[in-house]
């Protein structure tokens, strides 16, 4: 049975970049392992991971322009449908796969997660939580598909396929026998504790197969 694990009192990394999320993958992730960043924009987290880290960086993105901005700051990315799998990749071939803030818009996420556990040997998931607060209220006070600070789109517009929450993404990978080794909530940059599903805007989570 999966169990999910508040860390408390962890170090979140105080320059690596302005995301929350991001922090928390900076600090979970060893000195010198190697990396593959599924959807990985601009290359931002890959970057600052090769100079503070000395990880051995890999990232695939969908968007041509965002890949040549990779390539343009010497990162190893390329463009690549998550949807389509990682076939090219040999099981354990790295340490951590990082999929953050994109599994709640790939249109299978269960084959994705998947693949990310038989390709590296820990999985990264960070995912915006739907279950906030903010998300509730806005949709009980306007009767209309909810807009928050941390979830600014229409319903016509919006990249997010999938909604899930907190208590989702728990049930889903209890059901499918995945481990959380750790797990980190997170509001404006700062860490919940507390009643994680109502309070915290996003998630990370680190896993096993």
């Amino acid at each position: 049975m999966a169990t999910a694990e508040a860390i408390p009192g962890a170090t979140f990394v105080p320059d690596v970049l302005r995301r929350g999320d991001h922090r928390i993958i900076g600090e979970i992730i060893d000195d010198k392992s190697s990396v593959l960043d599924l959807g990985c924009g601009e290359g931002d987290l890959l970057a600052w991971l090769e100079e503070r880290k000395s990880v051995k960086a890999r990232g695939v993105e969908i968007s041509p322009e965002k890949v040549r901005r990779c390539v343009e700051q010497g990162l190893s990315v390329y463009q690549g449908d998550l949807s389509q799998g990682l076939a090219d990749y040999p099981d354990k071939c790295f340490d951590y796969v990082i999929l953050s803030q994109t599994l709640q818009v790939v249109s299978e996420p269960l084959n994705v997660l998947y693949e990310m556990l038989r390709v590296g040997r820990q999985a990264i998931v960070a995912f915006p939580n739907f279950g906030h607060w903010s998300v509730r209220l806005s949709l009980l006070w306007s009767g209309r598909a909810p807009r928050t600070k941390h979830l600014p789109y229409e319903w016509y517009n919006s990249p997010n396929i999938h909604v899930l929450t907190v208590t989702d993404f728990e049930q889903m990978v209890d059901e499918q026998g995945i481990t959380v080794d750790k797990a980190f909530f997170v509001r404006g940059g700062r860490q919940v504790r507390v009643v994680p599903n109502l309070r915290a805007d996003s998630a990370v989570y680190l896993l096993r197969g």
